[in-house]
């Protein structure tokens, strides 16, 4: 026996035999899978499938001539193969999807989603697969733009908004005859919500409206507007006055009744400071002092208005 095992021959043979094992084994688990439905499980050729979700959807038209509606802007798509091949498309996102709407006229047809650089090795599932779409002449109008502030009740006391300006007066509308002869608004909207600081070239959407208040997908030329809006602090100093209510206990007399301050600054709108000459703060009950002291005021606040400072120390001297 050990003058076999030191045969080369011998080796050689049981060699073959064991690989021909081998190779029998793996041919029986392959085709038992394979009537199982389970794809055999090699490396790099596992396949699997993978879910992409709003993809952009590019539309292929005569842009100078045509217009096309009812077309979503993204689909679902998704991927099956081997991970090998699968894996770097789905990172690297460059292939296309699509409508080729270049060889059809106006009027309404479904077109199937078509695509091009995904591996001929991945099957390829779109969601959804046909799109029906309206094809109809490009026409173009020009129209005023209006501007409105919105939360303009939520900017701090004290802050007034002045007129917003933008960089353009008009915009065109391109889009189809019907989609444009149902516009009824152009607007852009700025939030000045919480804003104590002017707003400098703030860039914003352009938004288009029918008469039902319903917003319109076209296309603006520009599609966006910069926006300006001046947010200012009016102050004013008004006279401060202190009353008193009460009199002095015994035979007491107030000699001279001395605020630290004798006007104070208030904040708001123009339109309202500008009515306001003086504050009060609440009354000083006399009743209750007995000696020469200093004291503290709570002025009040009318309504819509800032104060410089709240509280106000008064001298008192009695004689």
């Amino acid at each position: 026996m050990d003058n076999w095992f030191q045969s080369k021959w011998f080796v050689r043979i049981i060699s073959l035999a064991f690989a021909i094992l081998l190779y029998v084994f793996v041919t029986i688990e392959v085709e038992v899978d394979n009537s199982e439905g389970v794809t055999p499980n090699f490396t790099g050729t596992q396949k699997e499938v993978e879910l992409l979700k709003d993809v952009p959807l590019d539309v292929r038209i005569d842009n100078d001539k045509f217009v096309v509606s009812d077309a979503p802007e993204a689909v679902d798509v998704s991927l099956e193969g081997a991970v090998s091949i699968l894996t770097p498309v789905v990172r690297q996102k460059n292939f296309t999807v699509y409508l080729d709407l270049t060889d059809l006229d106006k009027g309404t047809h479904t077109v199937e989603v078509e695509y091009e650089n995904i591996p001929k090795e991945l099957s390829v599932y779109i969601e959804p697969k046909e799109i029906d779409v309206k094809i109809e002449e490009r026409a173009t109008a020009t129209f005023d733009v209006e501007v409105e502030l919105i939360n303009e009740d939520l900017v701090p006391t004290g802050y007034e908004v002045k007129k917003p300006k933008l960089n353009v007066d008009e915009v065109m509308v391109v889009s189809s005859k019907s989609k444009i002869e149902q516009i009824s608004l152009v607007k852009v909207y700025i939030d000045v919500a919480n804003e104590k600081e002017s707003i400098k070239n703030r860039e914003l959407p352009i938004n288009v409206y029918d008469s039902q208040g319903n917003k319109l997908q076209v296309s603006t030329k520009p599609e966006t507007a910069l926006i300006s809006v001046d947010i200012d602090r009016p102050s004013k100093e008004v006279r401060l006055k202190i009353p008193v209510e009460g009199k002095l206990p015994g035979n007491g007399t107030l000699k001279s009744l001395s605020p630290e301050i004798e006007n104070i600054m208030i904040y708001g709108k123009k339109a309202e400071i500008e009515k306001i000459d003086e504050v009060v703060s609440k009354p000083i009950n006399l009743s209750k002092i007995n000696e020469s002291k200093e004291t503290t005021v709570e002025i009040e606040v009318p309504d819509g208005i800032v104060i410089s400072q709240k509280k106000v120390k008064v001298n008192l001297e009695l004689e």
